[in-house]
């Protein structure tokens, strides 16, 4: 083991391998993705799923693999292949106008939606029609800091693997289990049956998120149902709820975004639940 001695060659197929990564056929169809970045990159190395290790290939340019030797050495030691790559490779490779130096491929990571069920999770996202795969991967890593047990995202939403969602997750894709291609209906029966309460986020909403607390039905378990960046749920979504709620608009914002919303729902459960102890701290006492 230990580092290679030569720049690959923009020619080389390995190189075409993973560029064919940015289409999201060639994803489905090999069951990779791309994951760019410092950040992205070593959560990618401490990740092992079903299939072992997540991290496959490192592609790292010498100046990044003296900065981040630390990386480049757990990519070893995980039994992956490293590249030392120019900046043409790089730019080949990296799906971002400025590469950070860094470029992974990893296997998928998705978990089967039953395994979630079974391990009967107490809050959970679900992004029913999200197409932007900015706002999936920003919903995704709030989730992970509100201390969501699992996130769904149904057939109606975007690519996980979209490189645009896996680098708005900063890394947090590699943190909590993720389901992938669940109709609406049945990741809201499954959820159900497992004793949690479906919750659907909706700026037309007929419950109020101040008032759901005050009443004191947000410890539960719970799910969260988010729509479209644009226009919301459809009533027949809206319809699989337990309840519709919005969130309160206290000054003069039309409304809020996708991600805050989001936020401000999973942080307002993740509170509830952990009542009256309240929130974990991430900070060292």
């Amino acid at each position: 083991m230990g580092y290679p001695d030569e720049l690959i060659s923009p020619r080389s197929p390995r190189v075409a391998a993973a560029r064919r990564l940015a289409r999201r056929n060639f994803r489905t169809k090999e069951r990779r993705f791309i994951a760019e970045g410092p950040q992205a990159v070593r959560e990618a190395v401490e990740h092992r799923g079903s299939q072992g290790a997540t991290l496959i290939e490192l592609f790292a340019t010498v100046e990044a693999a003296e900065r981040y030797a630390d990386i480049v050495e757990a990519a070893l030691l995980a039994g992956a292949r490293v590249h030392y790559a120019s900046d043409e490779v790089l730019a080949e490779v990296s799906q971002t106008v400025t590469p950070q130096g860094l470029v992974g491929v990893c296997h998928f990571l998705d978990s089967p939606f039953e395994e979630i069920l079974k391990a009967r999770p107490r809050l959970v996202a679900v992004l029913a029609h999200v197409r932007d795969p900015g706002n999936a991967g920003t919903v995704l890593r709030c989730a992970d800091a509100a201390g969501a047990d699992a996130v769904v995202l149904t057939d109606a939403s975007v690519d996980l693997y979209n490189p645009k969602s896996v680098r708005a997750s900063v890394g947090s894709l590699f943190h909590l289990p993720v389901a992938v291609g669940v109709p609406v209906e049945q990741a809201v029966e499954g959820l159900r049956a497992a004793g949690v309460r479906i919750l659907a986020a909706d700026g037309a909403g007929t419950d109020d998120l101040d008032s759901e607390l005050d009443a004191g039905t947000m410890g539960t378990p719970s799910a969260w149902v988010f729509g479209n960046e644009a226009w919301g749920l459809p009533e027949e979504t809206r319809a699989l709820a337990d309840a519709v709620v919005r969130v309160p608009i206290h000054g003069k914002a039309e409304s809020l975004n996708l991600a805050t919303a989001a936020a401000v729902c999973l942080y307002a459960s993740a509170r509830a639940q952990r009542a009256p102890g309240g929130c974990r701290s991430v900070t060292p006492s």
